[in-house]
């Protein structure tokens, strides 16, 4: 019976062997590309064919999504029309393991008529792709893990690496926040662990003045159906809350009441620019679990400007 760990073991190896050379052979060709893609005023294009398409698709994507824009383009697309995708200003970054895809003559050779600064990743040096680069990012000739060497195996992810480490790059040279890449990935998983709190928070709050009494208080707790109230002073500072649980503790002459004998005087609360994540650990983590919370302007005035809660997080996909 066919030992499949073992194979798995094997073509995992020979990969790790091959990403190992590609780190041992970085020099300063790999500095500059990464110059090259800093001074782009334009976009960065990437291209490749077969399996090196589909790894030239994701190096795209994966720029495009911490701040350096760039696309993908075919290159049998190109030269029926998209070479016009291009623009001085831009920079091509072009793979082919061997280096002389008959596919990619076109665009290499409108980025040498235009002055379109080309940046060529291949494993022969003295290919016709790296000879026309202005930087050549060479690949180690490290054994395809397929057993045969005629199977993309090894040579791609050596060339998916080292796209991933050209974007890595670009992004800590332009400290690249965890902000800056949730305006790249609003929707998903991604983009609710990098919510802010004042992304999901609710702006019709329900308030009430210092002195009301629990009769009014109850009707604004009704209406707006977050299961609590905040009461204010007059500069809008939150002086407290007023809860279900504080309902039943005051149950007997609860009418007779006001806000300010009933509320809870030390609410939890977040400030705007929290994670939601943070928000989602005060309400669930801390004892005891509650449902809501204020937000209060982080200035130190106390304002009320906005609640959150739980539901909130729970439909971003947090929790």
């Amino acid at each position: 019976m066919t030992d499949f760990q073992k194979i798995a073991r094997r073509v995992i190896a020979v990969e790790q062997d091959g990403l190992r050379q590609l780190a041992d052979g970085l020099d300063e060709s790999f500095d500059k590309a990464v110059e090259t893609l800093l001074n782009a005023t334009g976009r960065i294009i990437i291209s490749g064919m077969g399996k090196s398409g589909h790894i030239a698709r994701k190096i795209a994507a994966t720029l495009a999504s911490t701040g350096t824009p760039a696309h993908f383009v075919h290159p049998a697309e190109a030269s029926h029309g998209d070479l016009g995708m291009m623009a001085q200003g831009d920079v091509a970054l072009v793979l082919s393991n061997s280096g002389e895809t008959p596919e990619l003559a076109d665009m290499v050779a409108y980025t040498r008529r235009f002055n379109i600064p080309l940046i060529g990743v291949a494993s022969r040096p003295d290919s016709t792709l790296l000879k026309q680069s202005d930087v050549a990012l060479v690949l180690p000739k490290a054994q395809e893990a397929c057993g045969t060497g005629i199977v993309p195996t090894t040579s791609t992810t050596m060339t998916l690496t080292l796209g991933d480490a050209l974007a890595v790059a670009l992004m800590e040279h332009r400290s690249f926040t965890p902000e800056n890449f949730r305006e790249f990935h609003p929707g998903g998983k991604l983009g609710a662990q990098l919510s802010k709190v004042r992304d999901l928070m609710h702006r019709d709050l329900p308030l009430v003045a210092s002195g009301t009494s629990m009769g009014d208080a109850l009707l604004v707790m009704s209406q707006k159906s977050f299961g609590v109230v905040g009461v204010t002073d007059a500069g809008n500072a939150l002086l407290g809350i007023v809860t279900d649980g504080d309902l039943r503790r005051h149950m007997k002459n609860l009418l007779e009441l006001d806000v300010d004998h009933v509320m809870t005087t030390t609410p939890r609360t977040i400030g705007p620019d929290a994670m939601a994540e943070e928000a989602v650990a005060m309400m669930t983590l801390q004892s005891p679990q509650i449902t809501c919370l204020f937000v209060v302007d982080p200035d130190g005035s106390g304002n009320a400007e906005g609640i959150l809660h739980i539901h909130d997080c729970l439909r971003a996909g947090l929790g």
